[in-house]
């Protein structure tokens, strides 16, 4: 709807201003009206007009001609507020009921889009830490798949380096180490955090014995040279932390499979090509026995360009030439139209530099969106990055765990007599989702507190009230049979009808912005203000009591919201359970 209204406007603009024909319309909902415009305020300097009378100029453009606009007025210093039909508002309520889709357009059809999130480290465990990047990353790829957008999600794997062959190492010199999944039994321990325990157990040997030191650098050697027997326990470890890594992922709720998993082991070959095509071009070039990209972009202290290392003075290989080999590959190789990156914002300055090289080297070009989406930190309590109260790195399952153990308390005190295999099954939906709309519903820049009791509230801006309002509807459906969805577009709107009805339009409009800006907040705001402007209807207007056509006409409201809410809350990653 909002797209027709400011059409309207924008072909009353062209009319009579036409030398600023093309401007946009400014048009928005509206706490008076269901539609205003900015327009005027917005042209007015520049056509040197009071915007009060132009406003008055742009108003008697508009055609009235009763759908979708019934009137428009002018009010304050130049806003155009506009009404649009009862029997349009309606129509709209029928074709997204009709449509699988709830009207919204496919507008990222075909483009291949690869999106870069979660990154966990072989043999170590998930933790805080890669939360937001994996939540907030499926949510995007979610988003654009639904718009059409070939998405190809793309989990950099820490597979590769110098804790390898000390690792290996050690389980060659240990053989009673217990660390396969089979070997650790019924009691539910992860081979990941026993392979993270041994790292820890390698590493002190390490650094206090010389000769295992020397044995782990010539096991790192042997890796390197692809050694039959180190790369085969190599790829033990590297399969035990991915089913580790997938049922945390399974959990989640998350679509990331083994499928997706590239590790820097997979880049590795690649790395002197790109340097090769690099030095080639005159881009990277030596420095202090080292190869650099000297930034033209960026400057660091005295004024010198900030370098990017891509080959260190010993030979070796940092992860900015792997991320220069990803990039070049996903472009070239994949195809790549538009590259996200999702880690946190203290890689602000890598990316740009990864981004400026990229284009420099040609592999970058303007028909190609880079971006990196940063975000902020998860704080505790004491608003410093959430830690255990030992001071350790929270682990993940155990966050999980203890969101699922909150929500079932609050489940339980609301209603006791929910069977228990009922009640496992809402707290799980409940405890996971909290996390996740906790996480999505600030702005991914931004820091947030990590309040488990806040996110369980069934009242406020929590995926539990969201799903709570989404099993109320479904209530009312089955209460009324299940009906198959009727409009009388000839029907008057009731104020709250008109609110939620208008609401429930502006979901496209939303799930495109969401995909422009890839901030899921926006989203998560939308559903909130959506359940809230339900809440009021149906405090307002009776559904199951009242008389036809009307009561067709609102269980079709209900039925459009809950089907909005479960699509909404599922691009979210987030379930919508029927009963709660």
């Amino acid at each position: 709807m909002i797209d027709r209204v400011a059409d309207a406007v924008s072909r009353a603009v062209d009319a009579c201003r036409p030398e600023v024909a093309g401007a946009d319309p400014v048009v928005r909902r509206s706490t008076h009206a269901d539609f205003q415009s900015n327009v005027s305020l917005s042209l007015a300097k520049r056509l040197r007009v009071a915007p009060g009378a132009l406003a008055a100029e742009v108003a008697s453009a508009v055609e009235v001609a009763g759908l979708p606009i019934v009137s428009v007025e002018t009010s304050g210093p130049g806003f155009l507020n506009l009404a649009v039909s009862d029997r349009a508002v309606w129509q709209q309520v029928a074709l997204r009921l009709a449509d699988d889709r709830l009207g919204v357009a496919a507008s990222e059809h075909g483009r291949r889009t690869v999106i870069d999130y979660s990154a966990p480290n072989i043999a170590k465990e998930m933790h805080v830490g890669h939360l937001r990047t994996t939540i907030i990353g499926d949510s995007l790829a979610r988003v654009l798949e639904f718009l059409g957008a070939d998405v190809i999600r793309q989990n950099h794997l820490g597979d590769w380096g110098t804790q390898f062959g000390m690792l290996i190492q050690y389980l060659d010199e240990h053989p009673d180490a217990r660390w396969r999944r089979d070997d650790l039994g019924a009691q539910g321990a992860s081979a990941v955090s026993a392979l993270d325990a041994l790292y820890k157990a390698a590493r002190a040997e390490f650094d206090s014995d010389v000769a295992f030191a020397e044995r782990s650098r010539a096991r790192v050697v042997a890796l390197q040279a692809g050694d039959r027997a180190t790369l085969a326990r190599w790829s033990e470890i590297v399969s035990e932390s991915e089913e580790a890594f997938a049922d945390i992922y399974d959990r989640l709720g998350v679509l990331l499979t083994a499928d997706d998993s590239v590790g820097e082991s997979f880049y590795n070959p690649m790395l002197v090509d790109t340097i090769e095509e690099l030095v080639g071009k005159g881009i990277a070039v030596e420095s202090d026995g080292a190869l650099v990209v000297f930034s033209e972009e960026v400057d660091g202290p005295g004024g010198r360009p900030v370098p990017l290392m891509v080959r260190k003075s010993d030979g070796g290989y940092g992860y900015d030439t792997t991320d220069l080999a990803t990039i070049r590959y996903r472009i070239t190789e994949l195809g790549a139209r538009r590259l996200l990156y999702v880690t946190d914002s203290r890689q602000a300055l890598h990316f740009r530099l990864i981004f400026e090289t990229a284009r420099r080297a040609g592999w970058l070009t303007d028909d190609i969106d880079a971006a990196h989406i940063a975000y902020g930190t998860v704080l505790g309590p004491d608003g410093k990055p959430f830690k255990t109260r030992a001071g350790g790195t929270v682990r993940l399952t155990e966050l999980l765990d203890e969101a699922v153990a909150k929500a079932r308390d609050v489940v339980a005190d609301k209603d006791p007599a929910l069977p228990a295999a009922e009640l496992e099954n809402i707290a799980e939906q409940a405890g996971i989702g909290a996390v996740k709309y906790a996480d999505l519903t600030t702005s991914r820049v931004k820091d947030y507190t990590f309040d488990l009791d806040r996110m369980i509230a069934f009242n406020g801006n929590t995926s539990v009230y969201l799903q709570y309002a989404h099993t109320r509807i479904r209530s009312i459906l089955r209460r009324a049979g299940e009906p198959t969805a009727t409009v009388d577009v000839d029907l008057p709107l009731e104020p709250a009808e008109r609110a939620l009805a208008l609401e429930l339009d502006a979901y496209g409009s939303t799930i495109a912005e969401v995909a422009g800006t890839l901030e899921p907040h926006r989203l998560c705001g939308y559903l909130y203000d959506l359940a809230r402007d339900f809440t009021a209807f149906y405090d307002n207007c009776p559904v199951l009591t009242a008389a036809e056509p009307v009561r067709g006409n609102r269980l079709a409201l209900c039925g459009l919201t809950a089907a909005t809410l479960a699509h909404g809350l599922a691009l979210l990653g987030i379930a919508a359970p029927e009963r709660m």
